[in-house]
């Protein structure tokens, strides 16, 4: 079963300072996060604040193409999660036919928000999502327990998050 999510926030893990993408389901009962990349991060900042570049990053590009194409972004879905890696399928439509891409969690989530397209996460995605190896760091001692972390997403709070600067 799929489960509407929408962006909660972007975070820096202070561990190892990789920047997080917080989705949470339309209720706000349960969140999942997602380690993703600087850049990927600052394509998901400027769309959520709105910022308008005066040169289009990947993400503005990819959209613009889509859009002067007429292919419409139906819907993007976090359908796997393997070895700590998520999985994600872009849905397409382009007069009439559909059509399914393979993308990284990051630039997918980067282009629904631009699309206006919701987005979705398979159920074993949030249940194998409990299994991922939180916050670690080679080398380094400091790890989030699972339930130090349930606790942590479980208790964000819109105010949590400032601008995200990059």
């Amino acid at each position: 079963m799929l489960i509407e999510m929408k962006v909660f926030g972007l975070a820096v893990d202070p561990i190892t300072n990789t920047p997080i993408v917080i989705l949470k389901d339309m209720q706000e009962k349960s969140a999942l996060p997602i380690w993703i990349g600087l850049f990927e991060a600052s394509a998901i900042a400027t769309q959520l604040e709105k910022i308008r570049l005066s040169r289009p990053m990947t993400h503005d590009l990819v959209s613009e193409m889509l859009r002067v194409l007429n292919v419409q972004v139906k819907k993007i879905v976090i359908n796997d999660l393997k070895n700590d890696t998520f999985f994600a399928i872009i849905h397409l439509n382009k007069e009439g036919t559909d059509v399914k891409v393979d993308s990284r969690p990051s630039d997918a989530i980067a282009i629904a928000l631009r699309a206006e397209a919701p987005i979705y996460v398979d159920e074993k995605v949030i249940e194998k999502s409990t299994d991922i190896s939180f916050g670690t760091k080679q080398g380094d001692i400091n790890t989030y327990t699972k339930d130090q972390l349930k606790e942590f997403l479980e208790n964000l709070s819109p105010e949590d998050f400032g601008k995200y600067k990059m």
